[in-house]
């Protein structure tokens, strides 16, 4: 089973082998509003940790969603151009935004666990 690591910018990676999952946690979701464009990298794009990867803008204001880990972008959730409410409605699911190509797995260790999320954001 995958373990799901944390950013203090409020992204989530789910890791399986050496491909992670990235998208924004429901917290993020929430406090963004209704989301009405996803501005999602190139695949092939190489992100660095803590670098802009992604831009979400909601009804309230555009977001930028950076990178928890160093990696090259393998494929972006284009579902969200056409609905991009998904990320509101399955922000920890059908609302993730890329899967990176991991290049230094020892970044993770510096992410945050759920119980630390949870207290983070408490």
């Amino acid at each position: 089973m995958s373990q799901t690591r944390y950013t203090k910018d409020h992204e989530w990676i789910r890791v399986d082998g050496d491909t992670a999952t990235v998208g924004i946690t429901a917290y993020a979701a929430e406090q963004l509003g209704d989301v009405v464009f996803v501005e999602l990298p190139d695949i092939g794009k190489t992100v660095t940790q803590g670098g802009e990867m992604a831009v979400v803008e909601s009804v309230k204001a555009a977001s930028e969603v950076y990178a928890p880990v160093n990696g090259e972008v393998v494929e972006v959730n284009s579902e969200l151009e056409s609905a991009p409410e998904t990320v509101n409605e399955a922000p920890d699911g059908a609302g993730w935004f890329v899967k990176l190509k991991l290049s230094d797995t020892s970044q993770l260790e510096g992410l945050m666990d759920e119980a630390a999320y949870k207290a983070h954001i408490g």
